[in-house]
């Protein structure tokens, strides 16, 4: 199937083509063509697949009606669908050909070690065809029709359009969907390039409650995301305002308000910890690369942690409200494995500094308060701790200890994103 040149990720943060079209804000301007907005030209697209597609006008009619909540009908305008999908596309025609290339196209944005999904049109056709009938029922009950016109669609215009039309009708019709369905969408966006929101705004779905054990995030998460926040130019923004976008960073996949619980977690067992104040403000200082000095805002490193917990609270209110932090379980499995491999890089630690010209703070006192982590308040969360300031130190790394990382990342339970965060110091020559 013909892909465009950019992942439609790059080209649009939303919902985009017809289907965006339809779920256009209430008080939008009509849906015809008048001057050129985000996803027009991908209209002037889809209007073709269903041109060219063989579907009945009243099938095109039925799919419109249903996505665009019968705001607009174009036969109150005095138009047939054709003639007004016809509208768009001369509007916005296909792009003329381009010149033969010599090389494969290589995205500006998007870099070329992650290499673009290869589809076969009739695989995501069964793919999709597959979804629709996975919830024709609760359409059925919806829409009567609208399930098997939305088969014609794919089978007619594609699945690439079918497969928004189907998500804009479930948005619309107010189908529930369970989490292993939406995961299903998921996996469907990321191989036509979709950005999440395509997904998930306005999709509503069966979410499994909070749960603090369960790891079905893909990347860092807790302090040693928030530090990792904190390690970069943040100053556009507060402190807090970096906290909450911190907390509200839930996964795709994860039950809303999962970022908050598992930050607040993290913090919760620190601030009850025997650890002194001084060795969580080392701690601190060294995962966020000294990026933000707890005293510079008239508290110590507790009264920060209690602060990073409010907002946590705050977010868990809004979309939790039903959750009940429970008190953090304490865990031992993998403390060993983490604390061999402190212990042998504890020369090296030693021979570095976290920010060397400015106050920086000695590897060495940074390992000690790495390892009563471990000890003294939780492994899983002393490892990507670890993890924080070893990219903090630009650690070098052999591939063997990285291999062993990735092990005790899987172990954790760790997302496939979070321990490749260090992977940029693998040294082949070490």
């Amino acid at each position: 199937m013909t892909q465009p040149d950019e992942p439609y990720y790059v080209m649009y943060d939303g919902d985009f083509g017809l289907s965006g079209l339809a779920g256009r804000p209430t008080g939008a301007r009509p849906p015809v063509p008048q001057g050129e907005a985000v996803g027009d030209e991908q209209v002037g697209v889809d209007a073709r697949s269903l041109l060219e597609s063989g579907l009945p006008e009243e099938m095109i009619r039925t799919l419109w009606l249903v996505a665009d909540r019968g705001r607009f009908d174009p036969a109150g305008e005095g138009m047939t669908v054709r003639s007004w999908l016809t509208a768009w596309s001369e509007a916005f025609p296909p792009p003329p050909p381009k010149r033969p290339q010599h090389r494969k196209y290589i995205s500006a944005i998007t870099p070329d070690f992650f290499a673009r999904p290869v589809l076969v049109e009739r695989e995501m056709r069964d793919a999709v065809l597959a979804e629709i009938g996975a919830v024709e029922a609760d359409l059925a009950r919806a829409v009567p029709g609208v399930a098997e016109a939305l088969r014609s669609a794919v089978a007619g215009a594609g699945a690439d359009l079918g497969f928004r039309l189907l998500l804009r009708t479930l948005k619309v019709c107010s189908v529930r969907v369970g989490k292993a369905r939406h995961d299903r969408y998921v996996e469907l966006s990321d191989s036509f390039e979709y950005c999440y929101a395509v997904i998930d705004d306005g999709l509503e779905v069966d979410w499994p409650p909070l749960d603090t054990d369960r790891r079905d995030g893909t990347w860092n998460f807790g302090l040693s995301e928030l530090a990792s926040r904190f390690a970069v130019e943040w100053h556009d923004r507060t402190r807090l305002e970096v906290v909450r976008g911190t907390a509200g960073s839930d996964d795709v996949g994860q039950t809303p308000g999962t970022a908050a619980a598992l930050l607040l977690e993290d913090v919760t067992r620190l601030h009850a910890s025997p650890l002194s104040d001084d060795t969580l403000t080392t701690l601190w200082l060294a995962a966020s690369d000294c990026g933000l000095r707890p005293d510079r805002f008239g508290g110590d490193v507790r009264q920060w942690l209690e602060q990073i917990a409010e907002v946590c609270r705050e977010r868990l209110r809004e979309v939790a409200p039903g959750h009940d932090p429970a008190p953090a379980r304490a865990r031992t499995a993998g403390a060993d494995e983490v604390l061999g491999e402190l212990r042998d890089l504890a020369p090296e630690l030693a021979s570095r500094t976290v920010q060397p010209h400015w106050q920086g703070v000695p590897g060495a006192d940074a390992a000690r308060a790495l390892e009563q982590v471990v000890t003294l308040v939780d492994p899983d969360l002393g490892f990507r701790l670890f993890l924080r300031v070893l990219i903090a130190l630009w650690m070098p790394l052999t591939a063997e200890r990285y291999a062993r990382f990735e092990a005790l990342g899987e172990r954790f339970g760790h997302g496939r994103y979070l321990v490749s965060e260090i992977d940029q110091f693998i040294q082949s020559d070490l």
